[in-house]
């Protein structure tokens, strides 16, 4: 099994040729709509476990790496109204350059007779339109893969196994199978792949830096995954 890690918002940097457009919105791009949180953090710490990994730490208003060409978001308010070009632009040297390494590794191992496991680090903010989000971690998967049921099931009982306070909960707080890279990847790879996002809630970031005790309980349990203790 090979771990290919990946964060699709892992920062909020606007290129310099694009920066006029966020003018006075240093904020926004401050906040959980700019960018995951401690997801970099958290991808980092993990990063030793990987085979291959890959982040990004441009601003997901620029444009978003996690949704698919055709999704109505993947340009935001600040971005939609760029000339064709300077999205055609935008789509070639850097949505395409990240996603397509990413597929290429994975079509690489799969090609090889490996089987992947996918883990995309996410956060989310622990408040949205004034709803507690009442969890702890989220993983998110298809449902109908047995594969990614089994992993998620395993991966929470191990995590709990020492760690009971903590709430993980399958498929929140979004959907697995709604529109995004995984989403997309499995049907590039309908066998052999597992595609896993990892959601942490991000009251357990401080100052863009994750809890200690919760990195170190993610990094066990996907140690033990990937020696194959845990299956």
């Amino acid at each position: 099994m090979k771990l290919v890690l990946t964060c699709e918002h892992g920062g909020n940097i606007i290129p310099k040729d694009y920066a006029s457009l966020f003018e006075g919105y240093q904020d926004v791009l401050k906040s959980h709509r700019g960018f995951d949180l401690g997801a970099l953090d958290l991808f980092e710490y993990l990063k030793p476990l990987s085979n291959v990994s890959y982040s990004s730490t441009t601003s997901r208003l620029l444009m978003e790496l996690n949704r698919s060409l055709h999704h109505k978001n993947l340009f935001s308010e600040f971005s939609k109204e760029l000339s064709k070009e300077k999205k055609e632009q935008l789509i070639h040297s850097y949505y395409l350059t990240y996603r397509n390494k990413v597929e290429n590794q994975i079509k690489e191992f799969i090609s090889n007779g490996e089987k992947v496991l996918h883990l995309s680090v996410h956060s989310f903010t622990p408040i949205l339109n004034n709803i507690i989000r009442n969890c702890d971690i989220g993983l998110l998967f298809d449902s109908r893969s047995i594969s990614e049921k089994q992993f998620s099931k395993s991966f929470k009982v191990e995590i709990i196994k020492n760690h009971s306070e903590y709430r993980i909960r399958f498929n929140y707080p979004y959907l697995g199978k709604a529109d995004g890279f995984t989403t997309y990847l499995r049907k590039q790879f309908p066998e052999n792949y597992l595609g896993i996002e990892l959601e942490v809630n991000q009251k357990y970031s401080k100052t863009n830096t994750m809890d200690l005790q919760l990195k170190q309980n993610i990094y066990a349990v996907l140690k033990s995954y990937s020696t194959g203790k845990l299956k």
